[in-house]
This record gives structure tokens, sequence and C-alpha cells, in this order.
């Protein structure tokens, strides 16, 4: 028995049915489809005599991986019940594709994005996103810059915020919206080609074969994807002509940076505004996200009923169970220790970023500067 079915499916299946929302609470009241009720994985079971056997039952996850775990363990028990394919995702492009069929209707749905880019959210998101322009020289005259989306909240709302640049500021810059795809599957790939499309992003999509090449890697392929990534885009950005790229980290990003550093690292470092690349001459990576809060791009998103990927990575596909939550990541960790300092103190989080604007050399140990070289306190201690 095939234990799968296509959104379409369910749509098109007249009879009566239960339409059943796996995921978290949280991430359920954030939107799901229509008519579907909210039965948490890890409580499914105490639900299970809930459920009809008379009428089918179809199930809505993260990635279809734990609606179908249910499905094979109760399809032998006499439900008809199936696993959506492509989970959440495959349902928000059906109702994204059906919400906005004709031109007219995404022109309109395009404006107010943009509306609300410049008022509504221009204190917290158009505001920081000059001001990091400006503050730490970012666009220059004569750059080309490639603007690089991985089709998440940040990447895309990055396009939006070029694109209103490009029209309103006073910099003559060019800009290339370019999309990698490292092996994507469909669900995702199709995702950023509907949100580029409603957002009118003129994208330039190109393959590449990452998640293929690191695939065989023992252990955790991310360190080595991530700079297969950078050199792919890099390597395209220049054949396109740019001498830029942009990636859409943001100040939240920033903080965590500095305090994995500090307590997975034992070092204190940054993630950098903008940095000349190593490997490829005369080309610069920046930052444009820099100074704005994770929490405004959130409120931005959701205030425009936009649904963006959360977790692409076609190797690690079971973490888009948890919605790309990075649980259980160093990272997740760090997120979590700065929500709760955040609660003893609302200055937490702005005295991190500060932490690396105001090292006092002399009351270092040591130091590395750019070359490499190591200063020790003792070296000129006696002089």
């Amino acid at each position: 028995m095939r234990y799968t079915r296509q959104i379409e499916e369910m749509v098109s299946d007249r009879r009566d049915k239960q339409i059943i929302d796996i995921r978290s609470e949280s991430e359920f009241l954030q939107g799901s489809f229509p008519g579907a009720v909210n039965v948490p994985f890890e409580e499914f079971d105490s639900h299970i005599d809930e459920l009809k056997k008379d009428v089918p039952i179809y199930l809505i996850c993260y990635s279809g991986k734990h609606s179908m775990d249910i499905c094979e363990e109760l399809a032998p028990k006499g439900y008809e019940i199936y696993s959506i394919q492509g989970g959440i995702y495959s349902c928000y492009l059906y109702l994204m594709n059906s919400q906005f069929p004709d031109d007219e209707t995404v022109e309109s749905k395009c404006q107010n994005i943009e509306r609300s880019i410049i008022k509504k959210f221009r204190k917290g998101i158009w505001s920081q996103f000059t001001k990091a322009i400006s503050t730490y020289g970012l666009i220059k005259d004569g750059d080309k810059i490639a603007v690089c989306i991985s089709g998440g909240k940040d990447s895309m709302l990055m396009a939006k915020l070029f694109q209103e640049l490009s029209r309103h500021g006073k910099t003559n810059f060019e800009v290339v919206y370019m999309v990698m795809n490292p092996g994507y599957n469909r669900m995702n790939y199709e995702t950023i080609l509907s949100n580029a499309k409603l957002m009118k992003i003129p994208i330039t999509v190109f393959d590449s074969d990452i998640f293929d090449v690191v695939d065989s890697v023992k252990g955790s392929p991310c360190y080595l994807c991530a700079r297969m990534r950078r050199g792919y885009l890099y390597s395209k950005a220049r054949e396109l002509g740019c001498n830029k790229i942009a990636l859409g980290h943001h100040y939240d990003d920033v903080i965590e940076t500095i305090m994995m550093g500090m307590l997975y690292g034992g070092q204190i470092q940054t993630m950098m505004p903008k940095l000349h690349s190593t490997n490829f001459e005369g080309m610069e990576l920046i930052r444009p996200l820099y100074l704005i809060r994770e929490e405004e791009i959130k409120k931005w998103r959701d205030y425009n009923n936009l649904t963006f990927i959360n977790c692409a990575c076609r190797l690690t596909e079971s973490c888009a169970s948890c919605g790309g939550t990075e649980k259980g990541s160093k990272r997740a960790e760090i997120k979590s220790i700065i929500a709760e300092l955040k609660e003893r103190s609302p200055f937490i989080e702005a005295n991190i970023f500060k932490s690396v604007e105001n090292v006092h050399l002399g009351t270092v140990i040591c130091y590395k500067t750019s070359d490499g070289k190591k200063h020790h306190f003792l070296d000129d201690y006696d002089a």
C-alpha cells in the first residue's frame, strides 16, 4: 500500500476526512492547511483512540518523515492513513499558487511587502539596513553586488532591501540576485522559485553538486559544505562581473558567533560586517543585515504572511522535522543561553555585540594580529 499522497490528491479527495498537523503547537499556530487540527507528534499515541477508521486520515509534518512513521504503524491496524509528501512546505506551495493565481494579485501583494519595509518596519529593518551600509562602508559607487539568496527569510528580505535601495538610494551600484541550487529537494527548490516570483525578485539560478560531494563525508558535513558554497558563490559572482557578494547574516548571528567562539572555541572573535576574500582576489563579502534583529525579520515575515524554507540541507533533512530550529546544535544552545541571560538583563545582547568593539589590548594575556603573529603581554612587560 502507498502511504504517501501529494497535496493535490488530498484536496481532490471529496470524502469526509481528517487532516492532522503533527508539528508542535507553536508552529501550527503560525499557519497550517485550512481545516487541519493539531496533534503534536510527541503526543500522538495518546490520541489514537480519537482517530476514525471509516474516513481517510492525512498527516502533515515538516518533511514527511514523522508522518510516515505513524502511517507505517497504523495502516496495518485498519486505518486509511496517508503522509502528505513534502510536508508543510508542499501545503504552503499549494496555497501560495492558489492564493496568487494572477499577475494583478501578485503585483498587489508585492507592493504591500515593499511598503511594509519602508513604512511599518522602517525603524527596525530599513533604518538598520541603511545604517549598516553607512557605518561599515559596505557599498561604494561602481560596485556590482551578487545578493546571495538561500531561500530563507533573511536572504529573501535582503533581496527586497537591495531592490528598495536601488530605487531610492544615492549610491550608484548594480545588483544581481543569485540563487545557487546545491541539490535542494523539489519542495525547497519550488518554494524558492515561488517566493521569488511572488516578491518580484529577478533571480539568476545556477546549479552545483555540493550535496552530492559532501554526502560521503564522515561525521558532520557542515564545515566542508559551507566552504564549498562560499567558493561557488564567489566564483559565479565573479563570472557575472561582480566584485562583492552579500550574505544575509543578521545581528543575532553576530552575537551568537561571539559567544560560540568564547564558550566552544576558546577565542574572542566576531562575524565581520565585511571581509576581503583570501582566495578570490578583488572580491569582497558584505553583510548588510548586520544591525537587524532576527525578531524584526520574523515580524516582517509574519505580517506579510510569507513562508520561507527553514532547513534546506538535503543531507540533514531529519532536522526539517524540527522545523529548521537547529535543535541539538551548538548554535541552538547559545540561543538558549542568550535568551536566559536576557531575562536577567535587557542589555545583555547589546553588551555582547559591543564587547568586540571595546577590546583593551593592555588587559589581555595574548592577541593575534591580522598576519597571524602572536603578541604576549610578557613580550614587553618589563619594557
